[in-house]
């Protein structure tokens, strides 16, 4: 399957800054949104989140790229896939585009522990956990 279709949105103006285009932290709120949709598509959903196997991948590290402005009234959509998994850990890949989907406006990578949510202490990352996380592994490119 590899890149998965995590987010989608129009830019509200309310998400724009002085300077005229989205603010930084409305890239990391799609980010974040993403993350959960991704960790969805490997078993980890909300509920399993909060009554279940109370697990859940948590950003340790992130590096992103700015790559063109998005302004209000675009219509921005993000793919997400797994650029590594390591024994407690993956690396998220996210990428914004607009609509039109030619030019990337934003990427970012996130090393994201995964987080056991009763001892807040990172843990191994479950076999079938691991397994599913193939199919949206795109690697690090």
């Amino acid at each position: 399957m590899g890149w998965f279709l995590s987010y989608k949105a129009a830019v509200d103006p309310s998400h724009c800054d002085a300077l005229g285009h989205m603010n930084v932290s409305r890239y990391f709120a799609a980010c974040s949104d993403a993350g959960f949709a991704l960790q969805g598509e490997f078993g980890l959903t909300a509920r399993d989140m909060r009554e279940g196997r109370r697990m859940s991948f948590a950003v340790v590290h992130a590096d992103s790229d700015f790559r063109s402005e998005v302004h209000a009234g675009e219509t921005i959509f993000m793919e997400s896939g797994i650029a590594a998994i390591g024994g407690k850990s993956m690396t998220f890949r996210h990428r914004l585009f607009r609509a039109d989907g030619r030019q990337i406006c934003f990427e970012t990578r996130f090393r994201c522990a995964l987080m056991n949510l009763v001892t807040r202490k990172s843990e191994p990352v479950p076999d079938d956990i691991r397994a599913a996380a193939q199919a949206v592994f795109v690697g690090d490119d």
